[in-house]
């Protein structure tokens, strides 16, 4: 393949997004003909197709589609660079993307990130839930700053990143309102055969708490599970069941939720890691974040 030149890259880019020439031609004010010229000298360049007729429309070939992917790396990569390089001026905040796993409560990354917010240099916070796996290939190809996580980088990902424990909480149980004195009474015995609320199976969270369950000789009944933390709480807040969250945040469950804490699952509890690209810690707000969380966690 030949030296690619961006700037026909740029209009089959655009091509690609808006779905037509024409449109393209509007977005990029030039002519159909510069843009089908312009199209052909790359098509030439890399030595295959890369659109092709269908009905009165236009469609990606399997080439086409290798290169759109390259190519919308590149161009949201260059728009990152400039929004960055404007974000220096004084008075604009610099965009710090943050990857939050979906098991972490909410009210955990609340409490975790805000104090990046009070940093001299004005950053804009910008939060990316999924799973472990997906955030961490986000922080490889640095459109994440940082992973939010309850659990360390698994064993054999090939991803150059590195764990900063924040802290751990114990896990305690919450009910609601109208139950919980019920519920307090005779804990954990109280639970069996109570309708429970739980993560889903697959979180080291659950592993733990069914774990402390056999231990104690109790068996809920599980009415619900949960991917989303927040939904399990709210859940909780209905009065559906009773729900584990981190004691770190039970003065707030129980204000949001209205819940009130029954007792706390001994020998288990929640870890929170900070993962980031740096084995030493240099970003400010990165720094801030770790060293602020063990006023919150432990």
């Amino acid at each position: 393949m030949r030296h690619l030149n961006y700037t026909h890259l740029l209009y089959f880019w655009t091509v690609a997004r808006e779905g037509s020439i024409s449109k393209a031609s509007k977005v990029l004010h030039l002519t159909p003909q510069t843009i089908s010229g312009q199209l052909k000298l790359l098509e030439q360049a890399v030595g295959e197709p890369l659109l092709q007729r269908v009905g009165r429309g236009l469609a990606l070939t399997e080439t086409g589609h290798v290169v759109n992917q390259y190519a919308d790396e590149i161009f949201t990569l260059g728009a990152e660079l400039s929004q960055r390089i404007r974000s220096k001026q004084p008075g604009i905040p610099v965009a710090f993307n943050v990857g939050i796993c979906n098991s972490i409560p909410k009210l955990v990354a609340c409490g975790v990130l805000s104090p990046a917010l009070d940093l001299p240099d004005p950053i804009r916070i910008v939060c990316h839930e999924g799973d472990l796996d997906h955030l961490l290939g986000e922080l490889a190809v640095h459109r994440l700053d940082l992973v939010l996580s309850d659990r360390a980088i698994p064993p054999g990902m090939n991803v150059k990143a590195y764990n900063h424990d924040l802290g751990t909480s114990s896990i305690a149980f919450f009910a609601h309102r109208r139950d919980a004195a019920r519920y307090k009474k005779r804990f954990p015995d109280s639970l069996h055969d109570a309708p429970m609320l739980l993560p889903a199976g697959s979180t080291a969270n659950r592993r733990g708490l069914e774990e402390w369950f056999d231990r104690v000789g109790v068996t809920p009944r599980v009415v619900a599970e949960f991917d989303d933390s927040a939904l399990l709480k709210a859940f909780g807040s209905a009065g559906i069941g009773v729900f584990p969250a981190p004691s770190a945040i039970g003065n707030e469950v129980e204000h949001m939720y209205h819940a009130r804490q029954i007792g706390i699952a001994d020998g288990i509890s929640d870890s929170f890691f900070a993962i980031s690209p740096e084995r030493k810690l240099k970003h400010p707000a990165v720094v801030k974040i770790t060293e602020s969380a063990t006023a919150l966690l432990n």
